[in-house]
């Protein structure tokens, strides 16, 4: 770690780039509100889309690949020198690799050649896993292996998506599609498994309590296999009877996981409970996923809940204490970070009943405003976090 600080302490540039979630935190943050905005102007017809995809595709490719693409960047550009006691990527490496994200950002809304555009898009995760495999394997990291392994498939099903966009196939719903939302989905699974528990105790401990959530254990290897199984077949049979029951179980399931954590004694603090809702959600996604195979729920609806909810929320818990964290600042959510959380939240739940009422335009514009809401307030906050030196120590 005394290495590390140095490697960051020798950075002479922009703070921006002094360490890997700054610079990926702080585009995701920006995407999430101006992919939403370009958005609302592709489906109303007020602007053309000139690249490859159908507007809704592009509108899933870019907050599945784009936006939490970046979060993922970020993250492990961040964690990987904690987990393997080697240096981080930091200063114009680091400012390339946020700068072939950018490219590809661009890329997708251009008229060019799809292969072009595939290589300009693929080339920032492409690098990614090459810098994680490199690391692990170097600092002989081999439990995290597997992280490693789920962002190569991520990097690959962006890849399919491309392909299948190119050959006419309905992207937005196609196997690239459904193979990056699972492995996004696995990672949930096990990091969360990891950091939630952790954190929560960590929190608890701090303040006295003596009962403390279940740590990392053979149940829990026992949910993640049965997340496994659930998104390989969601990846291979999304429309086979049993894959719908194995949504139920695999969600009852991580309620039962969620419920060994102590969430409901973390209320005085929101950066723990946002942790705890964020879970809840992938839980409630994996329910409402079932509850949409076997016809009762509307599968739009559903999936909203597994990508704006799970996987919105938690890379919004991840990147707002992260960057506290190793900013030297407090750990804790004021009313403003809290805000953004709760309109998330709102969001989440407004898209959800779109999809059971008849006429749902309102409910998607009050869900598409109370995301911009969300991530446009963590943008203010975060802004000169994000791009200024870290707090002086002490």
């Amino acid at each position: 770690m005394a290495e590390v600080a140095k490697r960051i302490r020798e950075w002479q540039g922009p703070a921006l780039f002094s360490y890997g979630f700054r610079p990926f935190f702080l585009s995701a943050g920006l995407w999430a509100v101006l992919a939403m905005v370009l958005w609302l102007l592709f489906l109303t017809g007020h602007l053309d889309l000139p690249g490859p995809f159908d507007p809704t595709s592009w509108h899933a490719h870019e907050f599945l690949f784009g936006y939490t693409g970046a979060v993922i960047g970020g993250f492990v550009l961040t964690a990987v020198p904690n987990w393997t006691g080697r240096l981080p990527v930091t200063g114009w490496p680091l400012a390339g690799l946020s700068g072939l994200w950018l490219l590809g950002r661009i890329a997708v809304m251009s008229p060019l050649d799809w292969w072009l555009i595939l290589v300009l898009d693929l080339s920032m995760p492409v690098a990614l896993v090459a810098v994680i495999l490199r690391e692990v394997l170097a600092g002989r990291n081999w439990r995290n292996l597997p992280v490693a392994g789920l962002i190569a498939v991520f990097a690959l099903s962006n890849g399919l998506f491309h392909i299948e966009a190119a050959r006419g196939i309905a992207a937005s719903s196609g196997l690239g599609m459904r193979l990056g939302l699972a492995a996004v989905l696995m990672l949930i699974a096990l990091i969360g498994g990891r950091i939630i528990p952790s954190f929560t105790r960590n929190w608890l401990a701090a303040r006295g309590a003596t009962a403390l959530p279940v740590p990392f254990g053979r149940a829990d290897r026992l949910v993640l296999a049965v997340t496994a199984l659930t998104l390989l077949a969601f990846f291979a049979g999304p429309g086979w009877p049993f894959t719908a029951w194995l949504f139920l179980i695999c969600g009852l399931a991580h309620v039962w996981r969620l419920s060994r954590w102590r969430g409901l004694a973390t209320g005085a603090e929101p950066l723990v409970w946002v942790l705890h809702m964020a879970y809840a959600l992938l839980a409630l996604g994996f329910l409402t996923e079932g509850l949409a195979g076997l016809g009762l729920a509307p599968e739009p609806a559903a999936r909203h809940v597994l990508m704006a909810g799970a996987i919105g929320m938690t890379t919004l818990a991840v990147m707002s204490r992260a960057s506290l964290g190793h900013t030297r600042r407090t750990l804790h959510a004021g009313p403003g970070l809290s805000a953004c959380y709760i309109s998330l939240a709102l969001s989440v739940f407004a898209r959800l009943a779109a999809g059971f009422w008849p006429d749902a335009t309102a409910l998607l514009h009050i869900s598409a405003t109370l995301w911009i809401m969300a991530y446009g307030g963590f943008c203010l906050l975060y802004w000169p976090i994000l791009t200024r030196p870290p707090l002086p120590r002490g």
